[in-house]
């Protein structure tokens, strides 16, 4: 049983940065890959990235490669995103999960997830 939680969401302005955080309970934090989604209002779930439990290899969505960093701190029991060059259409709920698979980059494929953290990009 994971038990995660994000927090750092706010009010952005466009062009600025932001770094979200998710905490996760239990002592098994590196056995799984950790991902981060986001859900804007009125559309589908969409994966930003994830990075795998064995070797760190991450991977990002087309919509945020280049801008978004994920890293992890297995010590810390922790996951982060680094968004840089926020753009409005970056504004969305911004959902942590993990997964006991390999590479994942697939919402089915996350078993425990978060409650999310609101991340508002203004114009």
């Amino acid at each position: 049983q994971v038990q995660l939680v994000e927090s750092g969401g706010r009010l952005v302005e466009a062009g600025g940065s932001l770094r979200v955080s998710c905490a996760a309970s239990g002592r098994t934090f590196s056995s799984y890959s950790m991902g981060w989604f986001r859900q804007a209002p009125g559309k589908e779930r969409e994966f930003v990235a994830t990075i795998s439990w064995i070797g760190g290899r991450t991977y990002y969505g087309d919509s945020v490669k280049g801008r978004f960093t994920i890293s992890r701190d297995n010590g810390a029991n922790t996951v982060y995103l680094q968004m840089n060059s926020l753009k409005p259409e970056d504004t969305a709920v911004y959902y942590c999960a993990a997964s006991t698979k390999w590479y994942p980059v697939k919402d089915m494929e996350y078993t425990y997830w978060g409650q999310g953290t609101q991340v508002t990009v203004s114009s």
